[in-house]
């Protein structure tokens, strides 16, 4: 059911600092770069995706740095783990038989992936990603 972490994210206000850190020093490779418009949020969102052995890090930035603050909800350092799971619907009915609440989702862009989030016992969010095209 649970097959590895998918990808771990992190929020700064020092993306290319971070980028450097993250692919120079620690020597992860740059798999892609994308920009959200968040308009809900009144933010654009940068993001970076890097890779290091099948283990990815998606580095995530809001323009404007203290100019225009991230919301709330968001801030620097570690936001999230993703678990990869076999099938998104067999493990939330699991999680439900073991008294865990989907906290968010399960969304679906189809042919591609499914998601949804948890909570551990500390109130971290975890993010349960189901890849369509992965075996």
């Amino acid at each position: 059911m649970f097959k590895k972490i998918d990808h771990v994210e992190i929020v700064t206000d020092q993306l290319e600092r971070t980028v450097h850190f993250y692919t120079d020093v620690l020597g992860f490779k740059l798999k892609a770069r994308d920009r959200i418009d968040r308009s809900s949020l009144g933010v654009p969102l940068q993001l970076v995706y890097l890779e290091l052995g099948g283990t990815s890090v998606e580095l995530m930035a809001y323009e404007g740095g203290a100019v225009a603050p991230a919301p709330a909800d968001e801030h620097l350092g570690y936001r999230m783990m993703a678990l990869e799971v076999t099938d998104m619907q067999s493990t939330i009915d699991y999680l439900k038989t073991k008294g865990v609440a989907i906290t968010w989702g399960p969304r679906v862009r189809e042919g591609q992936y499914a998601r949804a989030e948890i909570r551990d016992p500390n109130g971290y969010n975890i993010e349960l990603r189901h890849w369509f095209d992965r075996r």
